[in-house]
């Protein structure tokens, strides 16, 4: 446990060059620190190689997009910087971190498309992101906010801004002595927890929310394709809160959580069972291979 990541060592790559960690700073009147214009990717190296970089890289250029931001660096070149990064920090297994945000400029009102856009790329030693839950299973409160509707937000994105909401049911499930917490959508149905898509099993049939309010997770897909090469019918849909109580197994997905096991969610209670068990495997294959 670190005491805080401003105390890290290593380096940082921003706007093109790599800088020292403690020297990664910016000005108080930064656009994004009082409007929230960031978007973010979260990846994984394993053995020196981030796993599936390239579609985070491409999906980084497409947040901005939504949010009217253009990164001014290609997939390719953000490619060579997280490299940069991963080189410099002599690290192996990490976690990257990619963002973009409207910096300063003259514009410090709502608007700010004067401001430039400024993109950097830390990495860290990051373990388990739910700790032993891996293991015997994470437990889960219901949070009190839901995803809102596309009409509302660009949903789509990975948007800084988007995860406060994120943050503080997380804070409550925490205070709890949950994990984390499921978040309903807008119209009540089962979205996903703060952080991490959410899979449920029933009668061998793997069952998962409709990605139609919210992120279509980079590891959500792999874990599909992984039930489906395995000839596991994967349904997706939209699941009622009620339905929770005829699930027998759940897990999440997601760069950080990586595929983790749900033993319990408020009153609904999980077994880490074979299927569970046996993605989590193949996932761990997967990004090694």
């Amino acid at each position: 446990m670190v005491d805080s990541y401003e105390n890290l060592k290593g380096k940082i790559w921003i706007d093109g060059e790599l800088v020292e960690w403690k020297d990664a700073k910016f000005h108080l009147l930064t656009h994004a620190l009082h409007y929230g214009s960031s978007v973010f990717e979260g990846e994984r190296a394993y053995g020196g190689k981030i796993y599936k970089s390239y579609e985070h890289s491409v999906r980084l250029r497409k947040s901005a997009e939504y949010v009217d931001m253009e990164v001014p660096y290609s997939a390719s070149e953000l490619e060579i910087a997280k490299n940069q990064v991963l080189n410099a920090n002599r690290q192996k297994d990490a976690y990257v971190r990619a963002v973009a945000w409207r910096g300063s400029g003259p514009d410090m009102g709502v608007a700010s498309s004067r401001n430039p856009v400024r993109v950097a790329v830390a990495s860290w030693e990051w373990g388990a992101y739910y700790g032993d839950a891996k293991m015997k299973g994470a437990k889960l409160d219901i949070s009190d906010w839901k995803r809102p509707s596309p009409e509302t937000i660009p949903c789509f994105a990975k948007a800084s801004g988007l995860y406060m909401i994120c943050t503080m049911s997380k804070h409550a499930a925490e205070a709890k002595g949950c994990s984390d917490s499921l978040m309903l959508d807008y119209r009540g149905y089962v979205a996903e927890a703060t952080g991490a898509n959410i899979f449920f099993v029933k009668d061998n049939k793997v069952h998962t929310p409709k990605p139609d309010c919210f992120l279509n997770g980079i590891t959500r897909q792999t874990v599909i394709g992984i039930l489906e090469k395995a000839g596991v019918e994967v349904i997706e849909r939209h699941i009622e809160l009620s339905e929770l109580e005829g699930f027998e197994q759940c897990w999440l997905t997601g760069t950080a959580a990586e595929v983790t096991p749900v033993g319990q969610i408020d009153r609904f209670n999980f077994e880490v069972g074979e299927l569970a068990k046996q993605v989590a495997n193949e996932y761990e294959k997967e990004v090694r291979s």
